[in-house]
């Protein structure tokens, strides 16, 4: 049995999450009490439904301290339980808001919706921590399906490796778990040649190999990660996110994330994501 519990703040894209595993044949079941999750466990067992998905968020919020303990317990029965919290910032929270005319689920007379936005992050903060954390600010409901995809389709035994660019320019990522500033290497957007092009090409490759120390900071990056997975994997982490950033995220960050990935593909499940190409 595999359960996927998609927590986060109104507004952040549970609904469109939840609706991708539906697509995807999970049983899903939308703002369900955690104290009956471990009946709806049992109901799915019942109908041979292997894979579960449960949105746990602040309209129940009267049993989200038991999620922890809820957790363990689907865990001790054999359970494979992934917890995913989806973040974004309070700006984008607010257009997305206004946008859709809906109101907030905490919003009540005399609160406004930033009120209402920071008191469901103080509800939810016990449990923030408890998953992998993918920030939405930026993301289309179409990049997002295709995120909780990767992130839900790879064997759950093992830590996936989610590698991201993105430039500084437009806001750190908040999913991050660790961070690399790869703006002190030699911008290949002032080359009028490789501007148009991505890390991805290989001319831009050749010009960071060439001429920068891209090699060493991918090197001492490498290291530093290859040393501390293991770590993470005893702790029973289903994914942690390594975001390598550079100015506008589609040269040095997008190459640097590219090689990373290569090195880690062979021990690690691998999802590489580059926040600020438009293409990816």
């Amino acid at each position: 049995m595999r359960l996927a519990l998609i927590s986060g703040v109104s507004g952040s894209g549970k609904s469109v999450a939840l609706k991708a595993l539906e697509d995807s044949n999970w049983f899903c079941v939308d703002n369900l009490p955690t104290d009956l999750i471990q009946a709806l466990l049992a109901h799915a067992a019942s109908r041979g439904e292997p894979r579960v998905a449960v949105s746990a968020d602040a309209r129940s919020a009267a049993t989200l301290e038991n999620l922890p303990r809820v957790v363990m317990e689907a865990r001790a029965a054999g359970a494979e339980v992934q917890l995913v919290f989806l973040d974004a910032t309070d700006d984008s929270l607010v257009r997305r808001f206004s946008e859709s005319r809906r109101p907030h689920p905490l919003a009540r007379e005399g609160r406004t919706l930033e009120e209402a936005i920071t008191e469901e992050r103080r509800l939810l903060a016990p449990i923030a921590e408890l998953g992998h954390r993918i920030d939405t600010s930026g993301l289309s409901p179409v990049q997002l399906r295709g995120w909780i995809h990767d992130l839900l389709v790879t064997d759950p035994s093992r830590l996936t490796v989610c590698l991201e660019s993105f430039g500084f320019k437009t806001g750190v990522p908040l999913n991050a778990d660790f961070l690399f500033d790869a703006r002190f290497l030699p911008n290949p957007f002032y080359d009028p040649e490789l501007r148009p092009l991505t890390g991805r090409d290989a001319k831009v490759a050749g010009f960071l190999e060439r001429e920068t120390e891209a090699g060493l900071l991918l090197e001492d990056i490498h290291r530093f990660v290859a040393r501390w997975l293991p770590k993470f994997s005893l702790d029973r982490r289903a994914a942690l996110t390594v975001a390598i950033g550079c100015t506008g995220g589609r040269h040095r960050s997008v190459y640097l994330v590219e090689a990373l990935a290569a090195r880690l593909r062979g021990n690690y499940p691998v999802i590489v994501r580059h926040r600020d190409l438009h293409d990816a």
